[in-house]
């Protein structure tokens, strides 16, 4: 269970995640498709100013008859255009058997010049008239085209006539969405053109097609006379859709609009054409012939590069999250993820917008944002824990207040060990046996556990109260400290207070005492300052937040000394500390009481005890007094 918490089992997501995208499965590719339909689909639509598409549509029906025409009626048509001075005339049609009207040989007349006829690849394995064109190879780019099993070309008599014919196939996506299509198929070692390339070709004269390829696939292609044309490594190119084409009914009589442009003849008539799925939605077949067309016309091809360059800045982005999220505030991290979340989407449609360039997002989006949740998660489950360790550990001897800033801030607890100047206060019963005594000869032992507690308790209270941490009950003996785990500038003056207030106490305990018939109860408080280790020691099985080192025995043996020292009215000095403590005491006036020699020390120790109208200064100081450490007010509250 701590491995699958453990912070750094995000960097075992962010691994899967980048081998995951390495194998690139269908849904990443999915999603990288929808990313660039967005992109795709949204350019600023502009109207075409070199196709013009003339629609056989109802209205062509209503005029002509029904569908296949007599050829007589496309012929006329197609002069009908060229009076008009149109440029290239395509057809996306097939028209693989002979006219059932006797009119071929009035067609071919008109489609020897300046005409583009369709052919196209089938499943089947068959071979009906396909018309392959002659390919100049740099390399060998055979193996990286699509190829179709058959090819169905037109009728014979047709292809003799046209000045070209180009594949309408299209290459759907793996979602069936059209996005790209191939220049160039092949059945066998023979090589098919597109109907768009095939348009080029036979716009400027040329009898072939130039291809380029290298180890990794097809690179580019040209038709000598013309711009290279630059490809994926299967001879594909990312279609544009932001052209708008204006559109002509083939019932008209008037095709002036069409001067000078490219014409496409298309098959709009309801169960005529074909639907197929584009970026930019359902649209007729013909529009992928158009859109391709225009995209080489227009020289600006889209450009999709290696998808290795966007899993390292996925994997960057994960590794600099899991890092930022281990080392950094909360509202930080918000900021990132928010700023990543923005700033990659906006980033990819500028890389579009500027160069034409698609960037998928997606993935890198996906693994951002699943590590930096992750990280996240198992970053507040740590803390969580640590907040509940700390709880479960203080709060049976730190005051509440304490316990609140601990668990709010455990960067505050510095656990394992540390060096650290402190207060250290061991408080004892003056006159215990005696109180033993009496419970014991009343055969009444519970009696003597319930006043010891009770002692225990109201002692303990003041020691929270002020801020002190009580490392450990010892018989009726108490062992307080200050300045740890949470800072106290006053560590001095509180433990002293503390001893002070304590007797304070006591007093009012051995009123009661004398109303119970007990024996009177005196308290012997030693304090000392200084350097010691603090932290949590212990064993495997058992640990304990303790502090150790001189300073704290020192405290012990002045606990032991009050016992030797008693005031004008013979009563037990109650509090007793070294000048290391007196030169820390602001508010607490000092009376020295002598110098004596502890165990373990050679030197002597100066000992103090506070003045009698102490109590009066630790009254007027007790609103600050009352506080964890000076500074500290605010958090507390």
């Amino acid at each position: 269970m701590k491995f699958i918490t453990h912070w750094t089992t995000a960097l075992l997501t962010l691994f899967i995640l980048t081998y995951v995208g390495f194998q690139d499965p269908g849904y990443k590719e999915t999603l990288r498709l929808k990313s660039f339909d967005y992109l795709l689909g949204n350019e600023e639509v502009t109207p075409s100013q070199d196709i013009t598409i003339v629609t056989i549509d109802e209205a062509t029906i209503e005029k002509y008859g029904q569908w296949p025409f007599p050829r007589d009626i496309l012929a006329d048509l197609i002069i009908k255009l060229r009076q008009a001075e149109t440029g290239i005339i395509v057809m996306p049609i097939l028209f693989s058997e002979e006219d059932r009207f006797g009119q071929d040989d009035y067609f071919c007349e008109t489609l020897t010049y300046g005409t583009v006829i369709a052919q196209t690849g089938t499943v089947q394995k068959r071979q009906s008239n396909p018309v392959p064109r002659g390919v100049a190879k740099i390399g060998n780019p055979l193996d990286f085209l699509y190829e179709w099993p058959g090819m169905v070309g037109p009728h014979p008599k047709l292809a003799e006539c046209t000045a070209g014919v180009g594949v309408i196939n299209t290459a759907p996506e793996i979602d069936g969405v059209t996005r790209r299509v191939p220049l160039l198929m092949r059945i066998g070692e023979e090589v098919y053109p597109n109907m768009s390339i095939e348009t080029i070709r036979v716009a400027v004269g040329d009898p072939s097609y130039q291809v380029k390829a290298d180890q990794s696939g097809v690179v580019a292609m040209r038709v000598p006379g013309y711009d290279t044309i630059n490809t994926d490594a299967n001879a594909r190119i990312w279609l544009r859709w932001n052209k708008e084409f204006k559109t002509i009914s083939a019932a008209s009589d008037d095709f002036s609009d069409a001067k000078g442009t490219t014409v496409i003849i298309a098959l709009t008539a309801e169960g005529l054409s074909s639907i197929v799925a584009t970026p930019t939605g359902e649209q007729y077949d013909y529009v992928i012939s158009a859109n391709s067309l225009q995209t080489i016309l227009d020289g600006e091809t889209v450009k999709r590069y290696d998808s290795l360059i966007e899993l390292l800045i996925a994997f960057t982005l994960g590794l600099a999250m899991i890092i930022l999220v281990r080392y950094s505030p909360y509202w930080i991290i918000a900021a990132a993820i928010i700023f990543v979340s923005v700033g990659l989407p906006v980033y990819t449609e500028l890389f579009y917008m500027k160069g034409l360039i698609l960037v998928d997002v997606t993935w890198i989006l996906l693994t951002f944002l699943i590590v930096a949740f992750h990280s996240t998660f198992l970053r507040f489950i740590l803390e969580f824990r640590a907040k509940q360790q700390i709880r479960k550990q203080f709060e049976k001897y730190l005051d509440p207040r304490q316990v609140a800033i601990l668990v709010k801030d455990p960067s505050k607890l510095k656990l394992g060990g540390e060096r650290k100047e402190m207060s250290f206060l061991f408080m004892d019963i003056v006159g215990f046996t005696p109180i033993s005594e009496h419970y014991k000869n009343n055969d009444d032992p519970e009696g003597l556990v319930t006043v010891i507690n009770d002692y225990l308790n109201r002692m303990s209270k003041i020691v929270l109260k002020n801020g002190g941490t009580i490392d450990k009950y010892m018989g009726d003996c108490i062992m307080a400290f200050w300045n740890a785990p949470l800072d106290c500038s006053n560590h001095a003056e509180m433990a002293v207070k503390t001893s002070i207030e304590c007797a304070i106490e006591t007093d009012r305990i051995k009123k009661e005492f004398k109303e119970r018939g007990l024996p009177d109860i005196n308290i012997g408080s030693g304090v000392n300052t200084g350097t010691c280790i603090v932290g949590n020691m212990g064993s495997e099985m058992r640990l304990d937040y303790s502090v150790i080192g001189d300073a704290v025995n020192l405290a012990a043996r002045l606990e032991a000394a009050t016992r030797n020292y008693k005031d004008d009215n013979g009563k037990v000095v109650p509090t007793l500390y070294s000048s290391y403590t007196k030169e820390q005491l602001v508010d607490i006036k000092s009376i020295e009481v002598d110098k004596i020699k502890v165990k373990g020390k050679e030197e002597l120790i100066t000992i103090y005890k506070p003045e009698e109208n102490s109590h009066d200064a630790i009254k007027a100081s007790s609103n600050n007094a009352t506080n964890i450490s000076k500074g500290e007010k605010n958090e507390t509250t």
